[in-house]
């Protein structure tokens, strides 16, 4: 078995990733932001198989914002892992409709007056 990249995508412009960048706008509901996510091109090859890990999946902004960034390098994305899926927000929903396979460490039902649900 080969090495296997780790890609992470920047919510912040450093100075030495002003060009050669895939890019893409992301929504942040939870501070309800829009930030410019980035990936630098030499990193991210057509024939690259993606597998996208996040903290919180609850709309499924960050995830397809990087599921844009894979398909604007011609790669793929085999699936999206989260460790803590707000199921209740439907972002799961979102990303399997659009095809991506998607996996939960933790998922929570509902929030209700202080009371956690999980699945």
């Amino acid at each position: 078995m080969g090495y296997l990249p780790v890609v992470f995508a920047k919510k912040a412009a450093p100075n030495t990733m002003v060009e050669g960048v895939y890019s893409t706008d992301v929504k942040s509901f939870t501070k309800e932001t829009v930030s410019t996510i980035r990936v630098s091109r030499k990193f991210l090859q057509p024939e690259d198989r993606i597998l996208i890990i996040d903290d919180f999946l609850a709309y499924g902004e960050s995830a397809m914002g990087l599921a844009r960034l894979v398909k604007s390098a011609g790669a793929s994305v085999e699936g999206i892992g989260v460790v803590i899926e707000k199921q209740f927000q439907e972002g799961s929903a979102r990303l399997r409709q659009a095809g991506f396979p998607v996996e939960a460490l933790v998922v929570i039902r509902s929030i209700t007056d202080g009371n956690i649900e999980f699945d």
